[in-house]
């Protein structure tokens, strides 16, 4: 499996397709804003030979979903998303309007990720957690064959998802981290939705908002 980050819209958010052997790739919280961030992530797939097969959103925060109507169009996809997500989708028109952000509204979801069922394409498996507390249907997203977690705003480099968005709760969020994320072993590298990677050894011992439990 193949990972190409893409760095998109006025949040600095980072949009990820993941693709393998077969040429079939899954596109995730696409971001691109206007029609020179679109250029970049359809000229990539056509470059690199790729078909697009799914529409995944990490948690549908404005800037997560930005692209979610592009791609969706282009490439007639139907989304998923957690449901418990699905009313922060639906905010996304207000909350662009706030922000002053254009914002071509994102179509509904056609399935729902859940926890403990994975999502397939060409001979890629993604697990899908969920991990609330940014949002409350945020989910993270492991390939264990690639050893790599693609966490959405839950985890980052050095810092952790913001909690005081609708929907929030830092202890929320702190189980999720502990008793999930933090779950996973060392080496597995974490892919952010802004930011650099990471890796799960990394933040269990230096992230300064959320430790790994102790055991006694």
């Amino acid at each position: 499996m193949k990972l190409k980050k893409f760095t998109f819209n006025y949040f600095s958010e980072n949009t990820y397709v993941i693709y393998d052997e077969t040429k079939k790739c899954a596109i995730l919280d696409p971001g691109c804003c206007n029609k020179e961030e679109e250029s970049e992530l359809e000229e990539f797939i056509a470059s690199a030979g790729l078909e697009p097969v799914l529409l995944l959103n990490t948690h549908c925060h404005i800037d997560h979903i930005l692209g979610n109507s592009f791609v969706s169009e282009k490439y007639s996809l139907g989304l998923f998303i957690h449901k418990d997500d699905l009313p922060v989708l639906k905010a996304g028109t207000a909350v662009a309007g706030r922000y002053g952000i254009p914002y071509n509204e994102s179509p509904l979801p056609t399935g729902y990720l859940e926890e403990g069922k994975g999502v397939e394409f060409g001979n890629t498996r993604l697990e899908v957690i969920h991990t609330p507390g940014h949002s409350p249907g945020s989910v993270c997203f492991i390939n264990t064959s690639e050893k790599l977690v693609i966490g959405g705003d839950v985890l980052f480099r050095g810092s952790i998802g913001r909690t005081d968005l609708p929907g929030g709760d830092f202890n929320t969020l702190k189980r999720s981290i502990q008793e999930k994320v933090y779950l996973l072993p060392d080496e597995y590298t974490v892919y952010s939705g802004h930011g650099d990677e990471t890796s799960i050894g990394q933040e269990k011992n230096t992230n300064p908002f959320v430790k790994a439990r102790v055991t006694v």
